[in-house]
């Protein structure tokens, strides 16, 4: 049975002075979203669940699957991968779009390939790192769509490792390219900083006078916004001008997406206008510190009637900036909940809600572990059930 419980450490509503609604936003982008993940909250969504084309967000997958395997130590930053002559041939020259400018038979390590997808967006250098981990970039493709259905992405498909056009086989919504931004970030956070916050990085030569060849980051918010630690930007004739970025200022992470925009110009004023918009207009308002007690909750056939409900981590609620809301606070769990009950196993969920946004659901876990009862213990319990 689905239970709620109104909080009672709050009152039975969270009374601040007055409602209001969402901040308002316009962007030209054709699709737009944002989330905060100190509260859950999405501030921001047009057509986020609509399908559209990657480009080099794509990427951003290819990106996350090696960090998953470095982090699991089934890939070593210092393992070299062989660029092979065919690979070389097919991402060769302006019609190749971005490159890392590697040569063919060239052994480069996966730390410098990393960097070649993630600074530079080098087509070669995804495909040449699919292939190093999967032996060909279909299977890679395999990989990644495994892990898109693990994800929870739904509603994306991935055809190939760099998000180029094939004929509507890659497709992806902003909803799902948050949630694999999320997924990078909170899982492989050491690998995330090191990649994704590098300004430029060389590599290759000039033909000819056999310069090295610097090329800067495109992401349009390292610079320009205060956090500004990531991800990805896309650019093809199909998808436009996209970008899914993240920011963190004083506690609070953002996850932005935009997409479908007219030009490289537009792509940064209207990240940039995204980003601050969400940072200045929206607070977070701290509702419980980690490890603090938010509820009980009831118990079926435990060696306790109840358990503590606790906050895995610091919980705020996002509300317009400048502006109170009538906050409602209650948790709901499927209850009683049956033993056996782990410390720290996420078993309800706080759902914060306001009349003008939409609910915030984050998780609660068991204080403490919960055993099941013995053999009279449930006998006892069956008869007080059965005689109230």
């Amino acid at each position: 049975m689905r239970k709620f419980l109104i909080i009672g450490a709050l009152g039975s509503a969270v009374a601040l002075p007055a409602m209001a609604a969402a901040p308002p936003f316009e962007t030209s982008a054709r699709v737009a979203y944002m989330i905060d993940l100190s509260s859950g909250a999405t501030l921001y969504a047009k057509d986020a669940d609509v399908r559209m084309p990657p480009a080099s967000m794509a990427k951003m997958m290819t990106v996350h699957i090696a960090f998953n395997l470095i982090k699991k130590g089934e890939l070593k930053l210092q393992q070299n991968c062989e660029v092979r002559p065919e690979t070389w041939k097919q991402w060769h020259g302006p019609a190749a779009g971005s490159t890392m400018f590697l040569s063919p038979g060239e052994q480069v390590s996966v730390e410098n390939l990393l960097h070649g997808v993630v600074t530079l967006s080098g087509n070669d250098a995804s495909v040449v790192i699919a292939e190093c981990i999967s032996g060909t970039e279909p299977a890679f493709a395999n990989l990644m769509n495994q892990e898109a259905q693990r994800l929870g992405m739904t509603n994306s498909h991935f055809g190939n490792s760099n998000g180029w056009p094939d004929a509507g086989i890659t497709y992806v919504t902003a909803h799902d390219l948050a949630r694999l931004a999320r997924a990078t970030i909170e899982t492989t956070p050491d690998l995330y900083k090191r990649f994704y916050t590098q300004t430029s990085f060389t590599w290759g030569k000039t033909m000819g006078g056999n310069q090295p060849i610097e090329q800067g980051n495109r992401n349009p918010l390292l610079g320009r916004v205060p956090g500004a630690d990531g991800l990805k930007t896309g650019h093809t004739d199909e998808a436009g001008y996209g970008f899914t970025g993240s920011a963190e200022q004083n506690g609070r992470r953002l996850i932005m997406v935009v997409a479908g925009l007219p030009s490289f110009n537009a792509r940064i004023e209207e990240s940039v206008k995204f980003m601050n918009w969400g940072f200045h207009a929206w607070k977070a308002q701290p509702l419980f510190k980690a490890n603090q007690k938010v509820a009980d909750a009831q118990v079926q056939l435990g060696s306790a009637k109840k358990v503590a409900l606790i906050a895995p981590g610091d919980i705020a609620v996002t509300l317009p900036a400048g502006l109170g809301a009538n906050v409602r606070v209650k948790v709901v769990y499927d209850g009683p909940i049956k033993a056996p009950i782990a410390k720290g196993q996420h078993v309800a969920d706080l759902v914060v809600s306001t009349p003008d946004t939409p609910p915030q659901t984050m998780p609660l876990v068991a204080a403490e572990a919960v055993g099941q009862a013995g053999f009279f213990g449930r006998i006892w319990l069956g008869l007080t059930s059965l005689f109230g």
